[in-house]
């Protein structure tokens, strides 16, 4: 007997505990017996669902670096130029492999101060057509592209916090950019379809800054955000007009172009001494008269961090030389 009315109590106490539970979740209430933060969280994400991409399980892999010998405004008309299916091949692998939620890419046409680097902020700009003496067409050619405010603002912040000097400005994307792009991510046949910021380079010669340039940004290749150095492996314009245009490669192009293959797939642990001693060879001053066209690689292993480098491909053509490297490894699908 007493056994039955204990239990009968027990059920009792349990059916009133559901029922103030269920009134308070059924009203006002329930925000007042929850934490104030983790209401508005709950109603933030009901009004504002986050984006798709961020929906997803993040890779367990960072993305990969690649660097990019881009050629000239006339790549993307050279159909039959040898880099031309190279590019593309690249760039099939990173839109259907690495899959990027976006890229931050560093060119060789664009340098701020010496001692500080600048973030295009703009989400939409127009081309920038840096080049001199071509058809009047050359000029009219379009890339489609879109810039990221959010993205471009994150980079600002890991350079400050790597105490390097930044700022955010208003920039066209310039063709050392959106000419090789537009062979790699063609806007038809395989678009690149995420954000697109630009960084700067320094206005100095100094290999080891643009290394660490590189290092300071690799974080993002946690976020699943691909970092691109765009340049040439070696890029002789004087030579190029002096030879008018003949395809037999000077001897300063293969001679650099093999050092700094050596340079770039040492070790993680000695590359970046590597590189520097590179910078110093008496032919590096005739494979770049100018190091803008060679810091990009700098960046792009700095980047890398303890993930090795390796040339896919090269071309030594007159006073250019056109490899182009990948750092680290790409997803298997």
């Amino acid at each position: 007997m007493d056994s039955n009315r204990f239990i009968t109590r027990s059920v009792l106490i349990i059916s009133i505990i559901v029922a103030v539970v269920a009134f308070l979740f059924s009203t006002s209430l329930f925000r007042v017996t929850l934490p104030l933060f983790t209401w508005k969280s709950i109603s933030s994400f009901v009004q504002h669902p986050l984006p798709i991409n961020f929906l997803q399980p993040m890779a367990n892999n960072k993305t990969p670096v690649y660097f990019f010998s881009h050629g000239g405004p006339t790549v993307q008309y050279e159909t039959d130029h040898p880099v031309y299916p190279v590019l593309q091949n690249i760039g099939s692998e990173i839109t259907k492999k690495v899959k990027p939620k976006a890229v931050v890419v560093f060119s060789g046409h664009w340098e701020a101060g010496r001692d500080v680097i600048e973030v295009n902020t703009a989400e939409h700009t127009d081309l920038i057509y840096d080049f001199y003496g071509f058809p009047p067409e050359f000029y009219k050619a379009q890339y489609p592209n879109r810039g990221s405010p959010e993205l471009a603002s994150h980079v600002l912040d890991l350079l400050t916090k790597a105490g390097i000097k930044a700022k955010g400005v208003t920039r066209g994307l310039d063709h050392g950019v959106w000419s090789g792009f537009h062979v790699a991510f063609h806007p038809q046949d395989n678009p690149l379809n995420v954000p697109l910021v630009q960084v700067s380079l320094y206005a100095n010669q100094d290999v080891d800054m643009h290394y660490r340039l590189g290092q300071a940004v690799a974080s993002l290749r946690d976020e699943n955000i691909l970092i691109i150095g765009a340049g040439m492996s070696v890029h002789n314009l004087r030579d190029m007009f002096v030879t008018q245009g003949d395809p037999r490669p000077l001897p300063y192009v293969a001679s650099f172009d093999e050092a700094l293959k050596e340079a770039v797939e040492s070790p993680p642990s000695e590359r970046q001494t590597r590189m520097s001693e590179v910078a110093k060879r008496p032919d590096a001053r005739q494979a770049h008269p100018r190091f803008d066209h060679l810091m990009p690689v700098y960046v792009a292993a700095g980047a890398a961090g303890g993930d090795a480098g390796k040339r896919t491909w090269t071309l030594h053509e007159g006073s250019m030389g056109w490899a182009q490297y990948r750092f680290g490894k790409v997803p298997a699908s």
